[in-house]
Order: C-alpha cells, then sequence, then structure tokens
C-alpha cells in the first residue's frame, strides 16, 4: 500500500542476507561491490579524457575550394 520496500522489509530482508552469506562473507561482498564500482568509474572518467584528448589533439583540416 505505501509501497514495496518499507522499513521492516529491509531488515527483514537484511536478516536473511545476513543468515545466508554470514558477516565474514558479507564484508567480502561489499569490498568486491565497492572496487568494482571505483574501477567502473575510473573507466569512464578515463574514457571520458581519451575522448576530450582525442578531440583537442584533432588536426583541423584546411581545404580550398579554389
Amino acid at each position: 500500500m505505501y509501497g514495496a520496500l518499507q522499513p521492516t522489509h529491509l531488515v527483514l530482508i537484511l536478516i536473511v542476507v545476513l543468515i545466508i552469506f554470514g558477516p565474514g562473507k558479507l564484508k567480502g561482498l561489499g569490498k568486491s561491490l565497492g572496487e568494482g564500482l571505483r574501477d567502473f568509474k575510473n573507466a569512464v572518467n578515463s574514457n571520458d579524457e581519451d575522448k576530450v584528448e582525442k578531440i583537442e589533439s584533432k588536426p583541423e583540416s584546411k581545404t580550398d575550394s579554389k
């Protein structure tokens, strides 16, 4: 009625995940997820920087129509 993810639902999901994976495994999963997101962000940012460098280093072509 108020939405799918109410606070009680989130607590219940957290308890189930904790029971399934255990606290040690959750720490490793969180670390892996953080590293993956950081690598993705760095890849996206470096890709944008490469595009900027290509645009800036692109020689201007001068075509004479005469």
